[in-house]
């Protein structure tokens, strides 16, 4: 995962829109290494071991390692892979990965009425900052989407930011409420193995059969818990796992059609093109003009 960091200044115009974004970013901390990373504009470092204040929010998703965050209002919670947490504006707050296995992180500041209204209706409490959402290819695909649209900055960008955090707010709200009320924990641990596996290996031949193996399951058990969770058979998430790396690959790269049909191991350029219209509704080359 490649580090990339992005602060973005706002104009009066886009205040009126409701929410602005002011900072995102992705990184992969290593063990034992500096943490915040010296790369950061200076308002944004803190000491883990004193905290910090913010004048925005900031919605942080650890996909990889474990850590720790200490809020004012919240206390002190343990952070695995999985779990998103909200910082507020004016709360004082720390957070940082464990020395021993670092963490990746994706994080996107904003700020705005749009937000604030929501806090003071109770969906969102200072008191309440960890969601746990487990493995989830569309929130990294958002996350990677506002940096691809932070870095063009386009005419507007800001207010497509806008619907992409909230997008996010929406999409981890209702995955960690629908968590909390399946009871079956090791059914979830099942399915989000199975899902970051199939994450990592998106520019394989994998066969589903495989994945039931990786887990430890038997694959017709695999395959029911994971449509009962996902409601999608295992092969059809991995397609759309593969459509919207092809996805990011039109946008943000020069490859040609024959050579991501390659790359992400479709049995021909054909079945490629097939398979990206069924899902998207447009072929590989009109979604690439668009």
């Amino acid at each position: 995962m490649k580090d990339n960091i992005s602060y973005i200044p706002e104009n009066k115009q886009d205040k009126k829109w409701g929410l602005t974004v002011c900072s995102l970013g992705i990184q992969k901390v290593g063990p034992g290494e500096t943490y915040p990373p010296p790369k950061h504009n200076p308002e944004y470092m803190f000491n883990p071991a004193v905290g910090r204040v913010l004048s925005e929010y900031q919605l942080l998703y650890i996909t990889e390692g474990r850590g720790r965050l200490v809020t004012e209002h919240g206390g002190s919670f343990d952070i695995k892979a999985g779990n998103m947490f909200l910082i507020f504006p004016g709360e004082k707050h720390s957070y940082y990965p464990d020395p021993e296995t670092g963490w990746s992180e994706y994080w996107i500041g904003f700020k705005g009425s749009n937000v604030d209204s929501r806090k003071e209706e109770g969906f969102f409490s200072p008191r309440k900052p960890v969601y746990d959402i487990g493995y989830n290819e569309k929130v990294i695909e958002l996350y990677r989407e506002a940096f691809l649209t932070a870095k063009r900055q386009e005419s507007f960008f800001q207010q497509l930011l806008a619907g992409i955090v909230n997008h996010l707010l929406g999409l981890m709200f209702m995955t960690d409420g629908n968590n909390r009320l399946l009871p079956d924990e090791e059914g979830r641990m099942i399915v989000n193995r199975a899902r970051a596996y199939m994450q990592e290996s998106v520019e394989t031949d994998l066969r589903m059969p495989e994945v039931a193996e990786y887990v430890g399951v038997n694959y017709t058990t695999f395959r029911t818990l994971f449509k009962q969770y996902t409601g999608l058979s295992p092969a059809q998430y991995f397609i759309n796992l593969k459509i919207h790396r092809a996805k990011e690959m039109l946008r943000s790269t020069s490859a040609s059609i024959k050579e991501i049909s390659i790359i992400l191991q479709f049995e021909n350029p054909e079945y490629f093109a097939t398979q990206f219209k069924k899902k998207t509704g447009v072929s590989p080359t009109e979604f690439r003009k668009r």
